[in-house]
């Protein structure tokens, strides 16, 4: 008999295929002797809008609500332009799936969507909308290289034991829905004057709007206060020089000038005396291995040009291309059964890398730990090396890479010395303090050539003598809290502002943070949440600032709901989440807490004043036809997400995304005049394409009608080849 294999997107399909050597592809799956894989594109189905429930919701009005369904329902997702409509592709594919669960020949399906609520829910939502009678099993990955997913199919656990999994996915959804259908509809409603948008309101939007428009206020409300400093310099009876800085309390900063100007008028008639030297020998572990927060804090502070969303999608792609294990991850640890996957992952890493003898597999209590593994282990590279990655692919895989290594490298050391000399005067009770540090060990600290500056003092010992050779007094001011960056802010979403202060990120209290399930949404989440906040228009950028736009700020102040802002109370509710998927917790008990915080947030909204903190213009702008639509001949005009057919409400598919995927891997976006030169002349020279490896390049490129459907790809051609333009 066949087992029909769901995965969540094609490219996993083709790996799964590849692991089974299947060739055999037909429309939607391959299909192999034992088993036939095929796959979905992330959600097919989705859950109902409030319109299909009720035809009255077609139109909000503030008697509408709160709207709570008695019993959820899923659909066909829509399309992505015309939410009227369902997703051609997604319907189709789903009637492809559905056909090969029915087949005679068919005895079990496996579900092999990531590992993940999300996977859970896209693949339990799809076959059991089915109401199959055959029986289901789920392949449960880290990672989707060929030695894995033949291990992982001899290794199946029947679906009913991902229950409570399915449960808090289930729970998630469905919450997220009932607030932000509700809170949003009814805040529109109550607080913006025109159409056309919504304020959003949602469970991890609001928290996390919060902490950026808190730090703002900070930095607003910031008095910045005069102190001041008192260095001198003394010279050792050997002619050697070093500096100290005048210190009463190590903490406290000296406000009174004058008390300062007497000690240092002081100066003026005394020696110095050594009065302690402290020298201690200190180690520098490496960092943790990354879990998906700090990689995307990683990167987003290192490059420029980086958001927390891309570096997520980055490092998808590089997982479904098989050369790093799930991002999606909170831990920043291994499992203890992946020892030996790791040593033979490190083995073929280290190969001729400068201090690949400095390199050496250990299994240490710090990077193979159960106790501090959520769900999923730490992202690490797999044994698979990549023979060709983009630039972006590049950044992301030499970061997970290097981390990896350090692990199994030296601990670098370093002697740091502290020199504490007196001064014999009666007013001067405090002492000089100096620092020294020295680096002894680079260790890991050769992987990514980090720099260690030597602070060099000379050397002395306790009670000698030494003059006092300059003096200076200079004056300085607090400065206010830094505003949010995508690092900082994911590290208080991931930890709900338990050891936001902490700039060491792998501290154990940290960790136990994390650990403890308290978080502002998901590793997988976090991203698209800073990405819609964007979006929506409550914050912006800043160069690499996160800053609350005048939007946001009246949003925060006005809003009644302030549960809906407390990290405290969101914590809680992902904590739930993740009590529900160790069955400490279930899902009617969740559920019932949110539907009546909801209705009861309905109400409040209500019973408050009136105001309007948004005012949408709908300014008419003229629309510019860009050419003939080669399907039905209406004019193509330009859409927020691309380049579209005028006539698509009645069903015209014509469209160029702007975010094309064929044309984004030439680091290329369509513009207005390419479009009219493609729709009018057939083709189009496009200058300054970039290949795989980097280089620039011209190509001239069309645009033509698949045969077996209304879809359309990208031809190239180049322009020595002298290509005729089409009469």
């Amino acid at each position: 008999m066949v087992s029909v294999v769901i995965s969540e997107k094609p490219s996993v399909a083709k790996n799964i295929a590849d692991a089974l050597k299947i060739k055999n592809k037909q429309e939607g799956y391959f299909e192999g002797k034992d088993y036939i894989i095929t796959w979905a594109f992330g959600h097919l189905l989705q859950l109902y809008d409030a319109k299909d429930y009720d035809k009255g919701m077609t139109k909000w009005r503030m008697d509408n609500f709160p709207f709570i369904p008695s019993q959820f329902r899923y659909k066909v997702k829509c399309d992505a332009r015309n939410r009227e409509k369902e997703d051609f592709r997604g319907k189709k594919q789903l009637k492809i799936i559905y056909n090969l669960i029915k087949r005679d020949d068919v005895d079990s399906v496996i579900s092999a969507c990531d590992y993940d609520r999300e996977g859970q829910v896209i693949g339990d939502t799809i076959i059991y909308n089915l109401k199959t009678k055959k029986q289901v099993y789920r392949l449960l990955l880290n990672e989707w290289t060929p030695d894995e997913v033949l291990k992982g199919l001899q290794n199946l656990k029947p679906n009913t034991e991902m229950r409570p999994l399915l449960d808090a996915g289930i729970s998630r959804q469905w919450a997220d829905w009932v607030i932000g259908i509700n809170l949003t509809s009814v805040a529109t409603l109550k607080y913006q004057k025109g159409s056309g948008k919504a304020l959003n309101i949602g469970r991890v939007l609001l928290p996390t709007l919060k902490i950026i428009y808190d730090r703002d206020k900070e930095i607003e409300n910031f008095v910045p206060e005069d102190y001041f400093k008192l260095a001198a310099a003394f010279k050792t009876n050997d002619g050697k020089e070093y500096e100290g800085v005048y210190v009463e309390d190590e903490e406290a900063k000296f406000k009174n000038k004058a008390n300062l100007e007497l000690i240092q008028q002081a100066l003026n008639h005394h020696s110095a005396i050594i009065f302690d030297k402290k020298v201690e020998l200190k180690k520098e572990y490496p960092p943790y291995l990354f879990n998906l927060s700090n990689l995307q804090g990683f990167i987003t502070s290192k490059y420029k040009g980086w958001t927390s969303d891309k570096v997520l999608k980055v490092a998808q792609s590089l997982y479904e291309k098989k050369y790093i294990t799930y991002p999606r991850t909170a831990s920043v640890v291994l499992e203890e059964s992946l020892v030996d996957k790791a040593a033979k992952v490190l083995n073929n890493l280290k190969k001729g890398l400068p201090y690949e003898n400095e390199i050496t597999f250990a299994k240490k209590k710090r990077i193979f730990d159960n106790s501090k593994v959520e769900s999923h282990s730490a992202i690490t590279p797999t044994y698979l090396l990549p023979k060709s990655l983009t630039k972006d692919e590049e950044i992301v895989y030499n970061a997970v890479k290097n981390r990896f290594i350090m692990q199994f490298m030296p601990i670098a050391e370093h002697e740091e010395t502290k020199i504490m000399t007196k001064v014999h005067a009666d007013e001067i009770k405090g002492l000089f303090i100096s620092k020294g540090k020295v680096q002894l060990v680079e260790g890991w600290k050769k992987v990514e050539n980090m720099e260690s500056k030597d602070t060099i003092l000379p050397l002395v010992n306790i009670d000698e003598i030494v003059n006092i050779i300059d003096h200076k007094l200079t004056s300085h001011m607090t400065e206010p809290p830094k505003h949010h960056t995508e690092k900082t802010l994911l590290r208080v979403m991931e930890t709900c502002g338990k050891g936001k202060d902490k700039e060491d990120e792998d501290s154990e209290e940290m960790m136990a943070a994390i650990l403890s399930g308290y978080s502002i949404g998901t590793p997988a989440t976090r991203a698209e949440t800073i990405k819609k906040l964007k979006d929506v228009g409550y914050i912006t950028n800043q160069n690499k600032n996160l800053i609350c736009t005048e939007l946001g700020r009246k949003l925060v102040e006005t809003f009644p709901v302030k549960e809906l802002f407390d990290l405290e109370f969101t914590g809680r509710l992902e904590k739930t989440l993740s009590d529900i998927e160790k069955q400490k917790f279930t899902k009617e008990s969740f559920l019932n807490l949110i539907f009546g915080f909801t209705a009861n947030a309905v109400k409040t909204i209500k019973n408050e004043k009136d105001i309007i903190i948004n005012e949408v213009l709908n300014d008419k702008k003229t629309i510019e036809v860009l050419g003939k639509c080669p399907l039905c001949g209406h004019g193509i005009i330009e859409g927020q997400k691309g380049f579209g057919c005028s006539n698509w409400k009645n069903g015209c598919k014509f469209v160029i995304w702007k975010n094309d995927k064929f044309l984004a891997s030439m680091k290329k976006k369509p513009t207005k005049t390419m479009v009219k030169n493609l729709l009018k002349n057939g083709i189009v020279l496009v200058k300054g394409l970039t290949s795989k490896k980097g280089n620039k390049f011209d190509a001239y490129l069309r645009y033509e009608k698949n045969p077996n459907n209304e879809y359309f790809s990208w031809k190239m051609a180049f322009p020595e080849k002298k290509i005729q333009k089409e009469k």
